[in-house]
């Protein structure tokens, strides 16, 4: 049984924001759609014991859930035409055909991102129905206890359901408004799978890659809209190296040490172009932007000795200015630390925010602080930072890399 767990697991991963998607198409309903979701959840969980894994899950899914709406609206003997309509065309639809309309997940998105929301519901919320995040992956995302994101999602979906939010892409005229909570929402999930906070994967590859399919759409409906181009552009470009990021056993492999010869060239171009789309509109550079150039600094270096360094703190000071918090302060003073005389100050800044507590449950600041006093030679202070970072690691594949290094300098 928990084999078949691990493995629903992972289809749900993989199919469960089409599933949804498809489900709130054909009952306008999100909370709705879900709870049909889980049901069909759990008759796989009783079924496919007996019957085996299908061949084609996400159909057997939507099958099942669907025909569950039909019987539910059969009970309440009180269909109107719409209902009629839809469970005659739902039963007539094939078990096994499964062909998600690419728009359902955009509106899906949109939906979840509806003003009548408040912003931290609204990315909670789209984590869970179009990531198909946990709530424990979610509250980790967000920095949230669990409870407090289950409070968030559910009352989002009551929200939506008592407010009636169709289910559909928004007007043109409303699109600028939303757009910065769905920006929000996407960059989460390409975040979620390109370093993952939880689980034995270091990268989680196709859900990086469903966020950046989501930014391209976005980048097609708004196509003078800046900020659009500037995440894409981010995603494409870190998304280039994720073969190079993990090695053969899946463990990770640090920017340093990573072979440039596997960074993905042609994802490199797309995302030179994009942020090239960004300064073609002449409005500046926003926040994604500036992490794209950033990330396009990497990706055009011939090494990492020879990264301009110097540069990327001057991105950083921009983007601190547009969009200050501990996390950029501390990518900052690790760009810092690679200039010239530039590992004290560094270190001096990463004193300073650990100081500040705001990053005082994540292993960043650890891992940070332990490279530059390995870097200057300060051995045993590095190790037991090291292992105080692997003790705040979420990711077991990461906790165990943080591990590995504080063993090696044991002996040093």
């Amino acid at each position: 049984m928990d084999d078949l767990a691990g493995t629903l697991d992972a289809i749900w991963r993989i199919e469960g924001s089409r599933v949804v998607a498809t489900l709130a198409r054909v009952t306008g309903d999100l909370a709705e759609a879900e709870d049909l979701a889980q049901e069909a959840l759990a008759e796989a969980l009783r079924s496919w014991p007996a019957s085996g894994v299908p061949r084609n899950p996400g159909a057997w899914l939507t099958t099942v859930a669907r025909r569950r709406a039909i019987d539910g609206w059969r009970r309440r003997a009180a269909l109107d035409d719409r209902h009629r309509a839809l469970a005659r065309d739902l039963g007539e639809a094939a078990d096994d055909v499964w062909q998600p309309i690419e728009d359902d997940l955009l509106r899906l998105v949109f939906t979840a991102c509806h003003p009548v929301l408040p912003r931290e519901a609204q990315v909670a919320l789209t984590l869970r129905v179009v990531a198909s995040l946990s709530t424990a992956e979610i509250a980790r995302l967000l920095v949230a206890s669990v409870p407090a994101v289950q409070q968030r999602i559910v009352r989002a979906k009551r929200t939506l359901t008592e407010a009636r939010v169709p289910f559909e892409v928004p007007d043109h005229t409303e699109w600028v408004p939303r757009l910065q909570s769905v920006l929000t929402v996407v960059y989460l999930v390409f975040t979620e799978g390109y370093a993952a906070t939880a689980g034995d994967r270091w990268v989680r590859r196709e859900l990086a890659e469903e966020a950046l399919r989501l930014g391209r759409v976005l980048s097609r409906l708004l196509p003078r809209e800046p900020e659009i181009h500037g995440l894409v552009a981010l995603m494409e470009l870190q998304a280039s190296r994720f073969t190079a990021r993990v090695d053969d056993a899946g463990d990770p492999v640090v920017l340093a040490d990573q072979d440039r010869r596997q960074w993905d060239r042609g994802q490199i171009r797309r995302g030179l172009e994009a942020l090239e789309r960004v300064d073609a509109l002449r409005r500046g550079r926003g926040p994604y932007a500036l992490q794209a150039a950033i990330a396009a600094c990497h990706a055009t270096a011939p090494s990492f000795a020879e990264t301009g360094w110097d540069r990327i703190v001057l991105l950083y000071d921009a983007l601190g200015a547009l969009a200050p918090g501990p996390v950029v302060r501390l990518n900052r003073a690790a760009a810092l630390s690679m200039t010239e005389d530039g590992t004290l100050p560094a270190l001096a800044e990463v004193e300073q925010i650990a100081d500040a507590g705001q990053l005082g449950a994540s292993h960043l600041v650890g891992s940070v602080r332990a490279e530059l006093l390995q870097r200057l030679g300060r051995t045993a202070e590095a190790r037991g930072q090291f292992l105080a970072a692997a003790e705040l690691a979420t990711n077991d594949r990461e906790r165990a890399w943080l591990e590995r290094k504080a063993e090696r300098l044991a002996g040093a």
